[in-house]
C-alpha cells in the first residue's frame, strides 16, 4: 500500500532523479487548454507537447483535463496533485519522466456544468480532444457539452476559441466542424462562424495499455509510486493544421509540424503505418503470434511489408514534401520491432470494419495491381472466421461482428453492398484466392512462400 510519502506528488518531487522531474512545475502556470478525454494516449502525447511548448516559449497553457465517464484515472491524478509520469520503452531500456502540464481535472458525467464553465472561460483558448470516433455524433454527450459551452462562451463574450480534434479520424477537423455546424442553434451561427476554428491534426505514438509491470518500472525509475503512469515508444509525431481562432501554445518549438494541409500526412500514416500494423495483427494472430514484434519476426514478413509499402502504398498517394513513402515505411517497421512495448496482435486487430477502409481499401481500390492489399483483406476475413491456423479461438472485437459472422463469404464481406465494399469483381476474386491460400498453407507459410 502506498502513502503520500511514497507516492508521486508535489511533496515527493524532490525525491525524483533530476532527469525525471517535470519540465513545468505544478502550480507555476494557469490553465489555457481544455482537453476532453483523459486516456493514456493524451497523457503520453498531447500533454507532453503542451508541456514542452511552455518549457520552450513560456505562456499559461496548463491543461484542465476532462474525464467523460470513468473516475479511476481522475482520482489517481487528484491524489497525486495532477502529476503523473511517462515511461518510454526502447528495447530493454526505460526512461521515466514526470509531467506537470495538468492544472486540474473534471468529471463530465457528474459535473457537466464545470466543463461548460471552462469552455466559457476567456483564459481557455484551445480545446483539444481525444474522445474516440463514437463521440462525433449529433446526440453524443461530447457534442452536447461543446454546444452548451460555446453558447455560454458567446454569452460571456469570452473571445474566439479553437477546437482541435486529435482523434484517429481522416480530416478530423472537417468532421468536427461539420458536426457542430449542423447542431449549433441558429442564434449562435454568425458568432460560431466568426469565432470558432476546427483545424485537423494527425497524431502518432504507440501507447500500449498500462500493466502492473509498467507501474513497477515507473516506481523503480522514480523512487516513488505513480498509479497514473503511462507508457510509450520513443517516437512521437503531431502534425497540426495551422488554422487557429486565436492564440495557441508554441507547438512548433515542441517539435510538432504546423502545416497548411494535414492530408498527405494522414494518408502516409494510415496506409504506410496503420495499414502495415493491421497486416501484422491479422497475419500474426493467424500464425499464433501474441505480439506485433513476434509477427514481424516471422520469416519473410519484413520483406513482404517493405514490398507492399514501396510498391502499392507508394503508388496510392503523394507523400508530404521531403518524405519518401518507402523511408517512412522502414521507420514504421523499426518501431514495430520494439518488443518492449508488448503490443498485442489482438489489440491491434480490434474494430477492423472501422479501420480497414482507410488503412487498406484506400490502397486496394486505387492502385493498378493490389496483389498485397488484397492479401490484407483476405487475412482479416480469415481472422473473422474465428480460429488461428492451429485452431486457437480468435475473438472478433468489432462493432459489426454479428453482421460479419452472419455471412463470411467473400461476396457478403466485399461485394458492392458488403461490409467492406470492393467494387471490382477481379479484385474480389484475388481476395478469394488469398483466402484459399491462407486456409491451405497457414499465414506463416504463406508469407514465407510469397516472398520466396
Amino acid at each position: 500500500m502506498t502513502t503520500s510519502a511514497t507516492r508521486l506528488g508535489r511533496a515527493t518531487l524532490s525525491r525524483l532523479p533530476a532527469d525525471s522531474r517535470p519540465a513545468v512545475l505544478p502550480g507555476s502556470v494557469r490553465a489555457g487548454v481544455l482537453h476532453l478525454g483523459l486516456g493514456a494516449f493524451f497523457r503520453a502525447h498531447q500533454a507532453l507537447y503542451v508541456e514542452a511548448a511552455m518549457a520552450a516559449s513560456g505562456g499559461d497553457w496548463g491543461i484542465v483535463a476532462v474525464a467523460p465517464r470513468s473516475r479511476d484515472v481522475l482520482e489517481a491524478l487528484r491524489a497525486q496533485d495532477h502529476l503523473y509520469s511517462v515511461v518510454t520503452l526502447d528495447g530493454a531500456a526505460s526512461r521515466t519522466r514526470a509531467v506537470g502540464a495538468l492544472t486540474g481535472t473534471v468529471h463530465a458525467a457528474s459535473d457537466p456544468d464545470s466543463v461548460v464553465a471552462h469552455l466559457a472561460d476567456p483564459a481557455i483558448r484551445v480545446v483539444t480532444m481525444t474522445v474516440t470516433e463514437k463521440a462525433y455524433a449529433p446526440d453524443s454527450a461530447v457534442t452536447r457539452l461543446l454546444v452548451a459551452g460555446l453558447a455560454a462562451r458567446r454569452r460571456a463574450d469570452a473571445g474566439p476559441i479553437t477546437l482541435l480534434s486529435c482523434d484517429n479520424l481522416p480530416s478530423n477537423g472537417v468532421v468536427l466542424g461539420r458536426l457542430l455546424a449542423g447542431v449549433i442553434p441558429g442564434e449562435l451561427r454568425d458568432w460560431y462562424a466568426a469565432s470558432v476554428r476546427c483545424p485537423s491534426s494527425m497524431v502518432d505514438r504507440i501507447v500500449p495499455a498500462t500493466t502492473p509491470a509498467l507501474l513497477a518500472t515507473a516506481q523503480r525509475d522514480l523512487g516513488v509510486a505513480d498509479l497514473a503512469a503511462v507508457v510509450g515508444e520513443p517516437f512521437s509525431q503531431w502534425v497540426i493544421e495551422d488554422d487557429f481562432a486565436g492564440a495557441r501554445p508554441d507547438w512548433a518549438a515542441a517539435g510538432a509540424v504546423l502545416t497548411g494541409d494535414v492530408t498527405p500526412w494522414e494518408h502516409l500514416k494510415l496506409r504506410a503505418l496503420n495499414g502495415v500494423h493491421s497486416t501484422l495483427a491479422y497475419l500474426g494472430a493467424l500464425a499464433g503470434c501474441e505480439y506485433i514484434a513476434d509477427a514481424l519476426a516471422l520469416p519473410g514478413m519484413t520483406d513482404l511489408l517493405r514490398r507492399y509499402v514501396a510498391t502499392e502504398v507508394a503508388a496510392s498517394m503523394t507523400p508530404p514534401e521531403g518524405v519518401t513513402v518507402a523511408g517512412y515505411g522502414d521507420a514504421a517497421l523499426e518501431r514495430f520491432a520494439n518488443a518492449a512495448l508488448g503490443h498485442r496482435c489482438l489489440q491491434v486487430a480490434m474494430d477492423g470494419t472501422q479501420k480497414l477502409p482507410q488503412r487498406a481499401l484506400s490502397v486496394l481500390n486505387t492502385v493498378p495491381d493490389p496483389a498485397l492489399a488484397t492479401l490484407i483483406l483476405a487475412a482479416w476475413a480469415r481472422f473473422a472466421e474465428g480460429r488461428s491456423d492451429s485452431g486457437q479461438e480468435l475473438p472478433l472485437n468489432d462493432p459489426r461482428a454479428a453482421e460479419v459472422r452472419a455471412d463470411l463469404s467473400t461476396e457478403a464481406l466485399f461485394g458492392e453492398s458488403g461490409v467492406l465494399p470492393v467494387p471490382d469483381p477481379a479484385r474480389r476474386r484475388m481476395i478469394d484466392l488469398w483466402r484459399a491460400e491462407l486456409a491451405t498453407h497457414g499465414a506463416a507459410d504463406l508469407v514465407r512462400r510469397t516472398v520466396a
